[in-house]
């Protein structure tokens, strides 16, 4: 009996761990094995063959050995040869090398320079081997001179790192459209740019938008910069160069096939639009009339009537058509929070496809309030008024108001509220607008900008002194 009980406690404490292993189990968080810390480096370059910086080179390939599994990403993009080959090398990846396999022909005494910039990467974690450059010489020295310098997109002031630079022997102007350069040098986020291991010489240099990898000037509306003079690379260089897009005065070519004439509208309404904000009209706008069905072909301004609330004919108000005979405006010193009717009366305009007002049309609206706008007091600290300087406000890459400095000051007692660029354009011919620049013929630099650097937001309501160092 002492036994049948010794042994079932047994079984019962055992029972019991069990249950309590269980329930453990149950309740407790399994985390999974965890790995060690995350890849972050770039690939290292073991060993060249042949090595960087050879002279007397004649090998038709280059191997690239690296300490761990690499690949290539781009490579066409990303691979900048110098001097520009006739033939692109042919580039491979397997494991722990890039093969480069030269097509073109050498020239004798010759520096090259083979740039990767993104396009080696490591298998596990695509950790780039940034800026990757090989150099070996054909000759028996390696050139070391140096251009370096930056792009700006004139209109702006900011940089494009999309642009590229490019240097030509052939010193003619014709050569950026014809030939394909003898260097190439891509543009850091910053817009900077540096040729290396150049020979000594005298180079042609443009920066531009490559359209469709040519690396030429194909039209005017590409983004095209040059410089005033040629470079001498045994000079000391530093070059800025200010990007523009030409005017295209080409007349538009004609359609082969002739556009359907516009039809009347059935009930020969002329339907005019507006430029309000519901019933609301800012202070600061101009009242235009836009006629989208088809231009003018008559307009009497006398039957147009700015009135107030009652009806009642105001004065010292102006009707303007522009040549376009699409468009009217109506000019007249608003008052604030004011209620007025735009009265168009019967036959005050006619289109070319007959459509024309048939009844006295009015139009109500009132004007905002004054303080629905900002005040404005910008004071430039050290502006160079000897440059016709234009100051520009600028939303969503437009300029939306500018005026021209006749002293450092800027103000302004009613400015719609809202966050603005600034930019400074140096106006040389005084004209109020930037002007671009022409290669061909005159060799005219563009007007520059200068991009200010802060922002400045504008409150409603509210008086805004702003200091600002260019």
């Amino acid at each position: 009996m002492l036994k049948f009980n010794h042994l079932f406690v047994i079984v019962l404490l055992a029972f019991a761990g069990a249950v309590s292993m269980v329930s453990s189990t149950g309740c407790a968080n399994i985390a999974p094995p965890t790995g060690g810390p995350r890849d972050s480096l770039a690939p290292r370059l073991v060993k060249a063959t042949p090595g960087d910086s050879a002279r007397g080179f004649n090998a038709r390939k280059v191997v690239f050995e690296f300490n761990e599994f690499v690949q290539i990403d781009n490579i066409q993009q990303n691979l900048l040869v110098s001097p520009t080959p006739k033939i692109n090398p042919n580039v491979t990846s397997h494991l722990k090398t890039v093969t480069v396999a030269i097509k073109d022909t050498l020239e004798p005494n010759t520096t090259y320079i083979f740039e990767f910039g993104k396009g080696i990467k490591d298998v596990n974690e695509g950790n780039i081997l940034d800026n990757f450059t090989y150099v070996f010489s054909t000759g028996t020295s390696i050139d070391s001179l140096e251009i370096s310098g930056n792009v700006m997109v004139a209109e702006t002031g900011l940089s494009d790192s999309t642009l590229i630079v490019v240097l030509h022997q052939d010193l003619d102007d014709s050569a950026v459209i014809k030939e394909r350069p003898r260097y190439v040098a891509k543009l850091s986020p910053k817009g900077e740019f540096r040729f290396h291991h150049l020979p000594p010489g005298t180079f042609a240099i443009y920066a531009m938008k490559d359209e469709g990898g040519q690396r030429k000037y194909m039209s005017k509306s590409q983004l095209f910069a040059f410089a005033d003079k040629h470079i001498n690379t045994t000079e000391n260089n530093n070059i800025t160069l200010y990007a523009y897009q030409e005017r295209d005065t080409t007349p538009p070519k004609k359609p082969a096939t002739p556009p359907k004439p516009a039809k009347a509208d059935k009930d020969k309404k002329l339907r005019p639009s507006f430029n309000l904000n519901g019933d609301q009209f800012g202070l600061l706008d101009t009242l235009r009339l836009s006629f989208n069905q088809a231009p003018l072909s008559s307009f009497d301004s006398s039957k147009i009537i700015l009135a107030d609330e009652k009806a009642q004919p105001l004065t010292g108000f102006t009707v303007v058509r522009d040549t376009s005979n699409k468009f009217a405006s109506v000019f007249y010193n608003w008052t604030e929070n004011t209620p007025y009717k735009l009265i168009l009366q019967k036959g005050f305009a006619t289109d070319t496809l007959g459509n024309e007002v048939a009844k006295t049309d009015t139009i109500p609206f009132r004007t905002k309030k004054n303080s629905e706008y900002g005040t404005v007091q910008l004071k430039f600290i050290n502006l160079d008024l000897t440059k016709n300087p234009v100051l520009q406000f600028v939303q969503s890459n437009q300029v939306k108001y500018s005026h021209v400095f006749t002293s450092r000051d800027f103000k302004a007692k009613l400015f719609t509220p809202g966050d603005y660029d600034l930019r400074i354009l140096f106006d040389a011919n005084k004209n109020g607008v930037w002007d671009p620049g022409e290669f061909f013929g005159k060799h005219t630099q563009p007007e520059k900008v200068m991009a200010v650097t802060r922002k400045v937001t504008i409150k409603a309501n509210w008086d805004n002194e702003i200091d600002i160092t260019l």
